[in-house]
């Protein structure tokens, strides 16, 4: 048995994740912890990491990225794992996590779906083939409510096709303010918002006279939430360290 801590217990995504995890019998969650929220199951909502009854075997964590140093705080001084799900965080909190990874582990990644991950793996493959014939443009479509843009995803994405391609592109967010032709050393990265999707990236490779598209669609926050629940339960119990899903998925 794997007991978790929800961090950001009391939005959509840690609702999601207690029910998930109410219906599974090798997880249980101790407690959650949510500066704004109050207990609406069978655990504790706490308003911060000291105050949780006892400490569990790894945390996840799906909050804001305001809350990442005082969990930080709490896993090092308790050696206590952590999944980090969060997006929009700085390059300064990354190098945090980095930091905090050579003392506990840490399961950090953008996204935690199956099929997002296979798609950046198929990205790396079609860039390796398609090499600098083809333009990269990267559209990723997100609900109405959410902050950052571009997604953490489609970062994630554009890091996957640059380290396949030596890091020779440069990751291009807007062009109304520039007249001119596009450089083919360029990823374009193009954001939607609107009413309630889920999350859909695609992935186009413009060559001449034809195109390839590879795209992902979630249609529930499900996927994620499965997806972080099975990492908690990898990381639990593993040497300190950076992990993410291609190590989970061998």
């Amino acid at each position: 048995m794997t007991n978790i801590v929800i961090s950001g217990a009391c939005g959509k995504m840690g609702r999601v994740i207690a029910d998930i995890c109410k219906a599974r019998d090798d997880v249980k969650v101790t407690a959650g912890v949510d500066l704004f929220g109050e207990s609406y199951s069978d655990f504790p909502v706490v308003k911060t990491f000291a105050q949780i009854p006892e400490r569990p075997d790894v945390i996840i964590d799906f909050s804001n990225p305001s809350a990442l140093e005082p969990m930080l705080d709490y896993c090092k001084a308790g050696g206590v794992p952590v999944v980090i799900a969060t997006t929009g965080y700085s390059a300064e909190q990354t190098e945090k996590i980095k930091e905090a990874a050579k003392v506990i582990p840490v399961f950090f990644t953008f996204n935690m779906s199956l099929g997002i991950n296979l798609l950046a793996q198929l990205a790396k493959k079609a860039v390796s083939i398609l090499g600098g014939q083809f333009d990269i443009e990267i559209v990723e479509k997100h609900h109405n409510q959410k902050i950052d843009a571009p997604s953490g995803t489609a970062i994630m994405l554009a890091n996957a096709i640059n380290e396949e391609a030596g890091g020779k592109y440069n990751l291009v967010y807007d062009r109304h303010s520039v007249r001119a032709k596009r450089d083919q050393s360029e990823i374009g990265m193009h954001s939607i918002r609107g009413g309630t999707i889920v999350g859909e990236h695609e992935i186009i490779f413009a060559g001449r006279d034809e195109v390839v598209s590879l795209k992902h669609e979630a249609h529930s926050k499900g996927v994620f939430a499965v997806g972080s629940v099975n990492a908690a339960i990898f990381l639990a119990g593993r040497d300190a360290g950076i992990y993410d899903m291609n190590d989970m998925l061998g």
